[in-house]
């Protein structure tokens, strides 16, 4: 790969890696800020909310699913 090609791909990953950093803190603030219950670390509250949010969508594919059966 060329000198040019390689200052290009790093300098892309440099400022890919940045926006990702920020990305996480914004997003870890708004979690812990707006999101966590009783003391719940950052972590706790992500994975609460996707457990949440696995269980409701089993419920719509349970619901879809009895109203498909009598249809």
């Amino acid at each position: 790969m060329s000198k040019i090609a390689e200052k290009a791909v790093s300098g892309y990953k440099a400022v890919e890696n940045g926006f990702v950093g920020a990305y996480q803190k914004v997003e870890d603030k708004f979690v812990s800020g707006f999101l966590s219950k009783d003391g719940e670390t950052v972590d706790q509250t992500k994975e609460r909310l996707v457990e949440e949010h696995d269980e409701r969508t089993n419920q719509i594919r349970e619901q879809i699913a009895k109203s498909q059966m009598y249809d």
